[in-house]
């Protein structure tokens, strides 16, 4: 029987126990992973799936393992795979239920509502503290698709709206040394595509566009919930986290110290909280 340490494998290793993860619509659960425990209970296998939800250990000594199959929001499942003397198992296609948790929002459009939602972008200054800054003009839509991985969102933010509570550092920062709003008026992000990374939590990936350079950025989602307010429209809640190097969109303006220091932090940190109405637009109240 393997004793030997395990490692995590890719689903290229030959041999061992193979299966392909689904959910049960059919969608590739690519956060997967397969544990492989022998009769005793001792871990023998490890590995975790591709893209397209396929997963497999390496090879092993024939006899009776027992498949557990974890992924973040997902219930775990265990399985019987029968190791024959070509060292391998094939467990076939196996679909994993979305663990209960909060109610999902109806598929469709969602507005994102700007009364009730905030962009805030932070930076170190000189090493020491934080100076933040929002956005106070923008629009968006968040398309809700089935399954959830397939969901979508669009926004537009007007950069001259930044807004740091000084006039002058506002100024600096609407100029050619930072967003250059007069040639480059607007921000824009499109996310395509969900990763769960737990029961509320998922990973939306998308393209900021930042003056005329366009980059992939992750944003880190934590689902808050539906609500219906006092006038009948139902409402969802998303806080979104991400972090960027302003280096990646042409922003390098420093200053720096006499120390070494540099003025402004090289990476942005970005917070959303962000409210959206379903339809496709934002009602009047």
């Amino acid at each position: 029987m393997t004793t030997e340490p395990v490692e995590m494998r890719s689903h290229s290793q030959a041999g061992g126990v193979r299966a392909t993860i689904q959910t049960s619509d059919g969608w590739a659960v690519s956060t997967a992973i397969l544990t492989v425990t022998d009769s005793a209970g001792r871990q023998v296998g490890r590995a975790m799936a591709d893209g397209d939800g396929v997963v497999a250990t390496g090879r092993l000594d024939p006899g009776t393992y027992t498949a557990i199959l974890t992924a973040p929001g997902f219930t775990p499942s265990a399985h019987t795979a029968m190791v024959t003397a070509s060292g391998s198992a094939e467990l076939g296609t196996l679909r994993l239920s979305r663990l209960p948790g909060a109610d999902l929002p109806a598929t469709g459009i969602w507005t994102i509502d700007p009364a009730h939602t905030s962009i805030l972008v932070s930076a170190r200054h000189m090493g020491l503290t934080s100076v933040s800054g929002r956005f106070t003009a923008f629009a968006g839509t968040i398309q809700i698709a089935e399954p959830l991985e397939r969901s979508s969102v669009t926004a537009v933010i007007e950069a001259d709206s930044i807004d740091t509570a000084n006039k002058m550092r506002d100024d600096h920062m609407r100029s050619a040394d930072f967003l250059a709003v007069d040639r480059f008026p607007t921000i824009t992000y499109s996310g395509l595509g969900l990763t769960a990374r737990g029961p509320e939590k998922w990973a939306l990936s998308g393209d900021l566009t930042i003056k005329d350079v366009t980059k992939m950025v992750t944003l880190e989602l934590t689902y808050l919930g539906l609500r219906v307010d006092p006038w009948g429209n139902t409402r969802l809640g998303v806080k979104a986290l991400g972090e960027l190097r302003r280096g990646d969109f042409s922003i390098t303006y420093n200053q720096v110290l006499a120390a070494g220091i540099d003025a402004v932090g090289t990476t942005l940190r970005v917070e959303m909280d962000i409210q959206a109405v379903q339809g496709d637009t934002v009602p009047s109240l």
